[in-house]
C-alpha cells in the first residue's frame, strides 16, 4: 500500500488558480480605495484653504490674501497686519492676525513632489488645469482650485 505524503500537481494548480482569481478581484479595489482617499484629502484641503481665505478676508477689511506685495503663501502661513503686510513673527500682538495655515497642503495628484504645495496666483482662473503647481488662486475672486490633470472633470469642479 502506498502512503500519500504530499499534494498532487493537480491540487497545487487548483490552489494557484483560485489564488490568482482572488488577487484579480481584490487588487483593483485597493487601487480605487487609494484614489478615493486622495480625492477625499483633496476635498478636505480645499475646504480648509477656502475657509481660511474667508477668515483672512473678514479680518483684513474684505481684502484677499496676497496684497501689499505679500504672496498668497506668506499671507496664509505668516503673521499679517490689518493692511495685509507682514508682521514680525517674534512679536505678535494687537492688530496682528494669522497664521491661518501651518503650511500649504500638498496636492497628491501632482506628480512632481516639489510642486505639490505651490500656488499659482493670477487675476483670472485658467480654462483648464495644467499640473504645473498644486493649486491655482484667483487674486480677484479669492477662488482656489486644485491644479492637477488627474481627472479635471472632478477636481476642477471642487
Amino acid at each position: 500500500m502506498r502512503s500519500t505524503k504530499g499534494f498532487t500537481l493537480v491540487e497545487i494548480l487548483i490552489v494557484v488558480v483560485i489564488l490568482g482569481i482572488l488577487a484579480a478581484i481584490v487588487i483593483p479595489q485597493f487601487t480605487d480605495a487609494s484614489t478615493e482617499a486622495k480625492t477625499s484629502s483633496l476635498c478636505s484641503d480645499l475646504q480648509s484653504m477656502r475657509s481660511q481665505i474667508e477668515l483672512y478676508k473678514i479680518q483684513h477689511n474684505d481684502n484677499l490674501p496676497g496684497i501689499n506685495g505679500v504672496t498668497f503663501e506668506e499671507s496664509m502661513t505668516g503673521y499679517t497686519l490689518n493692511d495685509g503686510s507682514l508682521a514680525d513673527p517674534q512679536a505678535p500682538g494687537d492688530g496682528v492676525y494669522g497664521p491661518y495655515l501651518q503650511k500649504l497642503p500638498s496636492n497628491q495628484f501632482i506628480s512632481i513632489a516639489a510642486n505639490q504645495n505651490d500656488v499659482t496666483s493670477a487675476a483670472t482662473t485658467p480654462a483648464a488645469p495644467d499640473g504645473t503647481s498644486g493649486w491655482i488662486y484667483n487674486t480677484v475672486t479669492g477662488e482656489v482650485k486644485a491644479n492637477d490633470t488627474y481627472d479635471s472633470n472632478v477636481h476642477w469642479s471642487l
